[in-house]
C-alpha cells in the first residue's frame, strides 16, 4: 500500500510543534535557574489561574435548560425563550438554583404547549368584575346578598376607570387614585335619587377596598396581572385604616330597656322581647318557622332553609335553650296556630287563616319548587340565582312574614318616642344581649354557641381546638342563660303584663 501524503505531512507537523515545544521548556528552565525566577515564576502561575477562573466563571453566565437559555445579567438570572413565535427575556430570580428550577418548569410548560408561568392575559377592569362575581356566584356559592354587596362595591371601580381611559385595562388601575375618587364620592345615605347626599363613611371605603383587593388577589391566581405586579390594593393596608366616622354602638342601659319595651304595643312587643333576650339577627327572627319552636323541650332553633331561599348569615344551624319567661312570649305569638311563619307582619296578624298561605316547611319548598317550575316554563330557560332568591322573597310575603325593613322602622319609631333618636339599627339589642351575657359571667363557649358565632373547625375561634370538643349540655346552657336575664327583673313585669292583656283580648274575643 502507498503512503498518504496528507498523513505524513501531518507527522512532520507535529514532530515540529514537539521540538517548538521541547525548545522553549528549555529556555524555561534555565530562566528558573537564576535568582529570583521562582517568585516570578508564583506570580505568573497565580495570574494564569485567575485568568482561568475568570474564563470558566464566563462560561457558567450562560447556560440552557431544553428549548430555555438562562443567562445572568447584573445580579439576576433571566430566562430566554421564545412563546407563540415571540421572544421573552424574564427575570428568573437572584438564586442560580432557583433560576433552574423555573427555567426547568417554562420548559416543561412550552413543550406541552402550556402557558408559561410569565404569562397573563392582560384583561378590562370590566371584564375582571364580572369574571369574579360569576366565581363567587357559581364557584364559591356565596349568599345573593353577599354577592350584591360585592357588585356595588366594585362598580365603584368600573366607574373609576371609565373616567381614566388610560388604565381601563386590570393591571394599570392605580389604587391611590381611585382611593381618592372614593373618598370624593356623594351618595344618598337611603337609596333615594332626592335625598340629601354625603361622602361614604370611612366603614364603606374599607369594604370597597377589601372587595377590590379580593378581586386583585383572584386576578393574579388567573393570571390576569403580570408575574411581577404585586396586588395594588394589598400595599393600601387596607385592614389598618382607622375608622373615624363611625355611629357608636348603643348598648341599651336596664332603665332603656324597660323605657323601650313599655313602649311598645302589641305587635312590636315580642318581637324587640325576643330580640332583646336572645340575641337574634332580625333576619334570623324574620324568617322563624313555627317548628323551630320546641315547647317541649324549651328550645329556639336557627335554622337554614336553603329549599326556602334563606341561610343563616354564617350557615351554622344553633340550638337555644330558653328560660320559661321568653318560652312563655313565643306560646303567646304561636296561639292555637301550628304551623307557618312565627312573627306575621302587622297588616295579616288580625286577618282570618284561611286568608294567609299557613303551610309547613315541606309545603312551602313544594309550593316554591312548583312557582319555580312555572317560571322557568314561561322564560324557557332555567332560573337565575337572582330570580330564584326573589321568588323565594315573594313566597315568605305570601306568607305573611315581616320584612327587617319593618322591624327596623318600628324600633325607628319606639326609640323616637323615648326620645333616643340617635340609636337607629335594631342590631343594638344584639349588642347589649352579648353585653349582658358577659356581665353575668357566662361561659364564654356558651356565649359564642348563642350568638351564633360557634367556631365551625378546630382552627376556627378564640377556643380553638377546646370548642370542638366541648359539648354544653342544655340544662347548663339554660341556667347560664336565666342567671343573664335575672340582672333586669323589671322586664318581668311587662312581660306579665303584656300575656296578661293579650290572654284578656282572647278570651274577650272567644266571648263576643
Amino acid at each position: 500500500m502507498g503512503s498518504n501524503p496528507t498523513l505524513s505531512a501531518f507527522a512532520v507537523s507535529s514532530a515540529a510543534q514537539h521540538a517548538e515545544r521541547m525548545h522553549v521548556a528549555s529556555r524555561f528552565a534555565f530562566l528558573d535557574s537564576l535568582p529570583g525566577a521562582q517568585m516570578v515564576h508564583a506570580q505568573c502561575t497565580g495570574r494564569s489561574r485567575h485568568m482561568a477562573t475568570r474564563k470558566h466563571s464566563k462560561e457558567k453566565k450562560r447556560f440552557r435548560i431544553g428549548s430555555v437559555s438562562v443567562y445572568k445579567h447584573r445580579r439576576s438570572w433571566w430566562l430566554y425563550y421564545r412563546e407563540n413565535g415571540a421572544a421573552r427575556r424574564r427575570r428568573a430570580s437572584q438564586s442560580l438554583e432557583e433560576a433552574r428550577v423555573i427555567a426547568a418548569e417554562v420548559n416543561a410548560q412550552l413543550a406541552g404547549n402550556r402557558p408559561t408561568i410569565f404569562s397573563f392575559q392582560p384583561i378590562s377592569v370590566e371584564d375582571l368584575t364580572h369574571r369574579w362575581l360569576d366565581y363567587h356566584e357559581h364557584v364559591r356559592r356565596s349568599s345573593v346578598a353577599t354577592c350584591q354587596r360585592y357588585r356595588t362595591a366594585v362598580e365603584y371601580l368600573v366607574r373609576f376607570v371609565g373616567n381614566e381611559p388610560s388604565c381601563r385595562c386590570a393591571h394599570k388601575v392605580n389604587a391611590e387614585a381611585f382611593l381618592r375618587y372614593v373618598r370624593a364620592v356623594q351618595v344618598a345615605p337611603n337609596g333615594h335619587r332626592n335625598a340629601r347626599k354625603r361622602g361614604l363613611r370611612d366603614k364603606g371605603i374599607k369594604f370597597i377596598l377589601g372587595a377590590c383587593r379580593s378581586m386583585y388577589g383572584f386576578a393574579h391566581s388567573h393570571r390576569f396581572l403580570p408575574p411581577y405586579a404585586d396586588n395594588p390594593f394589598a400595599a393600601l393596608a387596607v385592614d389598618r385604616m382607622p375608622v373615624e366616622d363611625a355611629k357608636r354602638i348603643h348598648v341599651f342601659a336596664a332603665a332603656e330597656e324597660f323605657s323601650f319595651l313599655s313602649a311598645c304595643d302589641d305587635w312590636q312587643f315580642p318581637v324587640f322581647y325576643i330580640l332583646a333576650k336572645t340575641g337574634l339577627r332580625s333576619g334570623e327572627l324574620a324568617h322563624l318557622l313555627i317548628e323551630d319552636i320546641d315547647l317541649v323541650n324549651e328550645t329556639l332553633h336557627v335554622r337554614s332553609k336553603s329549599e326556602l331561599g334563606w341561610q343563616v348569615k354564617t350557615r351554622n344551624a344553633r340550638s337555644i335553650p330558653l328560660p320559661p319567661e321568653p318560652i312563655a312570649v313565643l306560646q303567646h305569638v304561636i296561639g292555637q296556630r301550628r304551623e307557618g311563619v312565627l312573627f306575621l307582619r302587622r297588616s295579616v296578624q288580625d286577618q282570618p287563616a284561611d286568608h294567609v298561605m299557613t303551610l309547613s316547611r315541606d309545603a312551602s319548598a313544594a309550593e316554591l319548587a312548583q312557582r319555580a317550575d312555572c317560571l322557568s316554563d314561561t322564560l324557557g330557560r332555567q332560573l337565575t340565582r337572582v330570580e330564584s332568591f326573589r321568588l323565594a322573597k315573594r313566597l315568605w310575603r305570601d306568607a305573611g312574614a315581616a320584612k327587617t325593613d319593618t322591624i327596623r322602622t318600628e324600633f325607628m319609631r319606639i326609640t323616637r318616642s323615648i326620645g333616643l333618636g340617635h340609636v337607629t339599627a335594631p342590631k343594638c339589642w344584639r349588642h347589649t344581649f352579648a353585653t349582658l351575657l358577659q356581665e353575668a359571667g357566662v361561659d364564654p363557649l356558651i356565649r359564642q354557641q348563642t350568638m351564633g358565632h360557634a367556631p365551625a373547625g378546630p382552627r376556627a375561634g378564640a377556643l380553638g381546638m377546646t370548642a370542638h370538643y366541648t359539648h354544653t349540655q342544655a340544662k347548663v346552657h339554660r341556667r347560664q342563660l336565666a342567671s343573664a336575664l335575672s340582672l333586669r327583673p323589671r322586664t318581668s313585669d311587662i312581660v306579665a303584663d303584656q300575656i296578661g292583656n293579650g290572654a284578656k283580648t282572647e278570651q274577650k274575643g272567644e266571648q263576643q
